[in-house]
């Protein structure tokens, strides 16, 4: 195995901290053939679909790559702005108000970017950028507030790919979960309580979060019971009772049984109950984006008023919203605490005496 060295490596750099963000990904473009990219990385990560390798690869490639592109590149465009898409705009607005946020907290030389796990900007390429950078000691940011496999793992499973092929390692620190840290409970809350200041409380609080398939809870994996911590934590920051909110899972793919209730059979059900009033929020999405804006802000929104509802309201991600920025802001500066970098100012001084060239 080759290793990656540092070719422009000089004696003269300072060591940094550095804070990396991690989301989920993004097509480079709303048209099939970059769907069909994106989608293939995606679903091929054995962290997301647990079936026998081959098997999975003559489903993939024979049939799912053949049909969900066209259909997925459809539903971006609908969504998508003349920065990119929703997540890509996100993203980089949020690492560029945490990276001011954090100089409020006292890290003002830290290099804080952001990359995505499947698509652009890719992770092997910003690490590389960071560590040329300087950065010596490196903080991961997977912005999933609730753990699973699928993702926070995943995550983790690229970023020690990338260290595999490098010679120079950096100190390692992982944030795997935030789903009941206080001040995103807060930061959830008030976006609700902004929502509902402006327009008013429906019949329903609906918290819907991205499905994954049962099996996965049945095998040990505590995103289910993550999903429901953050729902009662933050009703109970609202002061609602377990009788005016519902937690439901978005966004199932294939035949198999997924989390349930599932959104859109709930939405569905609904007005038959007598509930014709529902408000929707999405806190396992750390920013809008297709499954938000589309899935939840229209397509979940015309099932229910055909099944008799009367009013449906989409309460957006926290995306950059200050109280979410600042929550973001603490943990990350929590999980920096005790780091520190030396900036080295006779290194250079040193490796002359035992004859380094540059």
């Amino acid at each position: 195995m080759k290793y990656h060295g540092s070719p422009d490596f000089t004696h003269a750099q300072t060591d940094a901290l550095g804070v990396l963000v991690v989301n989920l990904g993004t097509p480079d473009a709303p048209e099939k053939s970059a769907v069909k990219r994106y989608l293939k990385e995606f679903l091929s990560d054995p962290r997301v679909v647990e079936v026998p390798r081959l098997i999975w690869w003559l489903i993939l490639n024979g049939v799912i790559l053949q049909f969900r592109p066209k259909r997925s590149a459809a539903a971006y465009t609908t969504v998508w702005t003349d920065d990119g898409s929703p997540l890509l705009c996100n993203t980089r607005k949020q690492t560029e108000a945490l990276k001011r946020q954090l100089v409020r907290e006292g890290f003002s030389d830290t290099v804080v970017d952001f990359a995505m796990r499947y698509g652009n900007p890719g992770l092997p390429s910003v690490l590389e950028s960071m560590f040329r950078q300087g950065v010596r000691k490196l903080l991961v940011l997977p912005m999933y507030p609730q753990y699973s496999a699928t993702t926070t793992a995943s995550t983790f499973d690229a970023v020690a790919a990338d260290f595999r092929q490098r010679r120079w390692l950096p100190d390692f620190r992982f944030i795997t979960h935030y789903h009941d840290y206080s001040p995103y409970i807060e930061a959830v809350a008030a976006s609700v309580r902004e929502h509902w200041q402006e327009h008013g409380r429906a019949q329903k609080l609906i918290f819907s979060y991205h499905g994954i398939p049962m099996k996965y809870l049945m095998k040990g994996d505590p995103y289910h019971c993550e999903c429901h911590k953050t729902s009662r934590l933050v009703a109970e920051a609202l002061g609602i009772g377990t009788d005016e909110y519902l937690t439901t899972f978005q966004s199932r793919f294939g035949r198999e049984e997924w989390l349930k209730p599932y959104t859109d059979h709930t939405l569905k059900a609904l007005p038959s109950e007598g509930v014709t009033s529902v408000q929707i929020v999405c806190p396992g999405f750390s920013a809008d984006c297709l499954e938000t804006i589309e899935e939840i802000g229209e397509e979940n929104r015309e099932y229910f008023i055909a099944a008799g509802g009367e009013r449906y309201e989409y309460i957006g991600a926290l995306n950059d919203r200050k109280e979410h920025i600042a929550a973001l802001g603490a943990l990350v500066a929590s999980h920096l605490h005790g780091w520190t970098v030396d900036n080295h100012s006779d290194r250079m001084g040193r490796a002359r005496e035992i004859g380094a060239e540059f």
